[in-house]
């Protein structure tokens, strides 16, 4: 990657953290002990901060030195994640897409879980929302280090927590598993798991409105393929025809 592109996309996380943060440029300036024409400066990728400033940063933002210089150099790795809602198709699509690329498969509900010693239930319940999306960060970034190569099914939730999203976006080639509500809802509901329709008429309502509300950070996806109706294997087609042949 030329060094522009390198440093442009460090002030692009750089800003991302900042903003999920809640941070003003001058208080993270300040938290840093940089001046605020500096990090104007780097965050539109026109400065190359020293190792100590990067530092300061990383320190200022809460976050490893190693999450803020973990920028992509080159063609990004053969990593693919599914995003979208529960009942889209991620489990078993992802399972059938890594088989035929005979690589890991993983669902990083599962990954929080074992790197936590808690279900994702637990978490919300014990630790609250905010907790749980930090574990989601962790945990992505645990799995990226393990897996070069990888298929990953994650929450659809993921697109609340922009940091995490667009790290997601940027360190792998995402599909987006697109469905009608309806249909979300009965899958769901064949997997055994009647909760959301359980004595709440307002539940496809609410599902309608999700839906529309994460269209637009869903869209960001390199492939979109839409699941309604469709065989596991005819969007399995789809998929591999839109990646590796450009259809």
């Amino acid at each position: 990657m030329p060094g522009s592109a390198l440093l442009q996309a460090l002030g692009d996380r750089v800003r991302s953290l900042r903003e999920a943060r809640g941070d003003t440029l001058a208080e993270l300036a300040e938290a840093a002990a940089l001046s605020r024409r500096f990090l104007v400066e780097i965050e539109s990728g026109r400065a190359n901060p020293s190792l100590r400033k990067l530092a300061a940063l990383a320190g200022a933002l809460g976050r490893p030195l190693a999450e803020l210089c973990d920028l992509p150099l080159g063609p990004p790795p053969q990593r693919y994640a599914l995003i979208g809602l529960r009942g889209a198709g991620k489990s078993t699509l992802g399972r059938l897409f890594a088989a035929h690329l005979e690589v890991p498969f993983g669902e990083l509900d599962d990954h929080i879980e074992a790197l936590r010693g808690l279900t994702r239930g637990e978490i919300f319940a014990l630790e609250g929302a905010a907790s749980y999306r930090r574990s989601e960060a962790d945990a992505l970034e645990d799995w990226l280090a393990h897996h070069g190569t990888g298929v990953l099914a994650v929450p659809g939730g993921i697109v609340e927590s922009l940091p995490t999203y667009q790290r997601l976006l940027a360190t792998c080639r995402t599909i987006w598993l697109q469905a009608a509500p309806e249909e979300h809802w009965q899958r769901v509901a064949a997997q055994g798991d009647t909760r959301p329709m359980r004595a709440d008429p307002a539940a496809m309502e609410r599902l309608r409105q999700l839906l529309e509300e994460r269209s637009a950070a869903y869209a960001k996806a390199m492939v979109h393929v839409d699941t309604s109706g469709r065989s596991p294997g005819d969007c399995l087609e789809t998929i591999l025809d839109t990646i590796f042949h450009g259809a």
